[in-house]
């Protein structure tokens, strides 16, 4: 523990957004850089409890308190490798995460939670600046070949540890861009796509063959995978909304919200999107239900 009474020194801060004057003239990410000293005061906020309740709280089992400490101290190198103990792609979660771990917060009981989504992401992004992040290779080659079906972040994740165990590992995507949801059900304005390439870019030098545009099932057989590899790796996304029985749900002018994210990332990417695949709002009243970051951007969009 850096600071025992960092809790009662410091209050919780949290990025910046970039104003909205700015952020009507593109889609990029809304938050502005947080500084490095104020994070590590952030960090110092971390109480080292005896029972850190943001472990369970964290899917993935992050040991938090651990690189809140090293960020404190300024040793960013041991806190990546901590991070990256539980973590393949901590610049996605700390983008995108609802931060279950923040709920859990000891220090949120009295007071306001640590800022742990904001450590974690400062933590990577410093990291890739340092050229710590670099392709991991085997020690050894097992022999093994897997295929790995669907590239959303499950598969990613799986598909790189099975290719540093040394395995010969191939990723099938049905779309035309590997990244599943995290490319096309993702808006910019959360994270800018960047982020996954450079990923995918280190994983390509981890020896993952990409397989994009490759419907399992439908342009490959099931059994040809069987035949082919030793084991196949099921990782699909569930890009089929779901319908449920909300009131108002059956009126005119209701949409999920998958029948429009897809195709504003496409058109984000620069793919020619006709215009008549697009929802229209023109000459009519739209309602946007949230006055957060998305409801803004739909507004001046």
């Amino acid at each position: 523990m850096g600071k025992p009474t960092g809790f009662m020194e410091f209050a919780r801060e949290t990025p910046r957004r970039r104003p909205v004057s700015d952020r009507v003239h593109d889609w990029l990410e809304v938050y502005t850089d947080f500084p490095t000293q104020t994070l590590r005061d952030q960090a110092a906020r971390c109480m080292d409890c005896g029972i850190p309740f943001c472990h369970q709280g964290c899917p993935l089992g992050n040991i938090i308190p651990d690189w809140n400490d090293l960020v404190y101290k300024d040793q960013w190198r041991e806190a990546i490798d901590r991070l990256h103990a539980t973590n393949n792609f901590p610049e996605f979660t700390g983008r995108l995460c609802p931060a279950p771990c923040e709920a859990a917060c000891v220090l949120g009981i009295n007071s306001d939670p640590v800022t742990i989504k904001q450590v974690e992401l400062t933590i990577i992004e410093h990291a890739f600046k340092e050229g710590w992040i670099h392709p991991e290779r085997p020690e050894r080659i097992t022999g093994k070949s897997v295929a790995v079906v669907g590239s959303g972040p499950a598969g990613l994740a799986a598909a790189q540890q099975l290719a540093r165990a040394g395995h010969a590992v191939t990723l099938y995507e049905r779309d035309d861009r590997i990244g599943g949801l995290l490319r096309y059900g993702i808006p910019d304005f959360k994270m800018e796509k960047w982020a996954i390439d450079r990923r995918l870019e280190q994983m390509a030098e981890e020896g993952v063959v990409f397989k994009p545009s490759t419907n399992v099932g439908k342009d490959v057989d099931g059994r040809d995978l069987l035949a082919e590899y030793d084991v196949i790796c099921l990782t699909g996304g569930a890009t089929q909304p779901r319908d449920l029985p909300v009131p108002g749900r059956e009126l005119k002018g209701a949409y999920f919200a998958m029948e429009y994210l897809p195709l504003q990332n496409h058109r984000g990417a620069g793919d020619e999107i006709p215009d008549e695949q697009f929802i229209s709002a023109a000459g009519k009243r739209v309602i946007i239900l949230g006055g957060g970051d998305t409801g803004i951007e739909h507004i001046v969009g």
